[in-house]
């Protein structure tokens, strides 16, 4: 299936790791042009390298924190310098930290909105007049399935990411006569460095091995299995095609079935 992403130009936040480098590899390998943004580290010139070896489509790395709201506006700024426009915008950071709710402070509140919904705010408000311009678009949130379903420990990162659904869901309504659509995408455990991470973490908590972590967390999943990062991408890819234009406002799970809900 031809998605149409031939010279388009997408900007992935969060791009140099993970499910955010799994997401910038699909859109180059469909043809599209990419920047990704992340922290300056070894990382991210690392990853342009490695989808621009892969892929042989045109890809860009901006240095970014996007916690810096400034750092945040510029990388889209820079990347609209670069390509001289934007059609899709993939908003994705990594989560706050696991924390009960007397362990979190007003520094820490704070980080946790800068980290997960201001910088959304701030990015989508760069790329807005570009794409209402063109009338076309596409906005797509990287969330959690814990925006569906509250996941102990992690009262921070629920909170926060449920007002990224709230502002997609309002912004998709605004942006509809426009041809731009706004969803967001709510990945459950999938198999990247930082759910191994966590699970290395949770095992030493509590005297075990990740490896049983791993397991336990793939027992309460009907499919029997974490995903991959591809396949993640793949639905992302699919939002930003020209085939997803009559879905917005969406939040969509992709977690092998672990979330109970009907809706």
């Amino acid at each position: 299936m031809d998605l149409g992403l031939k010279n388009k130009v997408a900007l992935v936040a969060g791009g140099s790791m993970g499910l955010g480098k799994a997401v910038a590899m699909m859109l180059s390998k469909e043809g599209a042009k990419v920047a990704i943004g992340s922290l300056d580290d070894a990382y991210l010139p690392e990853a342009a390298e490695e989808i621009r070896r892969a892929t042989g489509s045109e890809i860009l790395a901006i240095p970014a924190d996007v916690t810096d709201l400034e750092q945040a506006k510029q990388f889209v700024r820079k990347s609209l310098a670069h390509y001289g426009t934007v059609d899709i915008l993939v908003n994705n950071a990594g989560g706050p930290p696991s924390t009960t709710f007397l362990e979190i402070d007003d520094t820490l509140w704070e980080y946790g909105f800068r980290l997960n919904l201001m910088s959304t705010i701030v990015m989508t408000r760069e790329v807005v007049p570009v794409m209402k311009k063109k009338k076309w678009g596409r906005i797509i949130n990287m969330t959690s399935i814990a925006v569906k379903q509250p996941i102990d420990g992690l009262i921070l990162s629920n909170t926060v990411r449920s007002g990224v659904i709230g502002l997609a869901k309002s912004l998709s309504n605004e942006l509809a006569p426009f041809h731009i659509t706004v969803n967001s995408v709510c990945p459950g455990y999938t198999l990247t460095d930082r759910v191994r991470n966590l699970a290395k973490a949770t095992a030493e908590k509590e005297k075990t091995t990740p490896e049983a972590i791993i397991k336990r967390w793939e027992s309460s999943i009907p499919m029997g299995r974490l995903g991959t990062p591809e396949e993640f991408a793949s639905l992302v890819t699919y939002l930003a095609s020209n085939h997803s234009g009559y879905i917005t406002g969406a939040a969509i799970q992709i977690d092998g079935g672990w979330y109970k809900g009907i809706m």
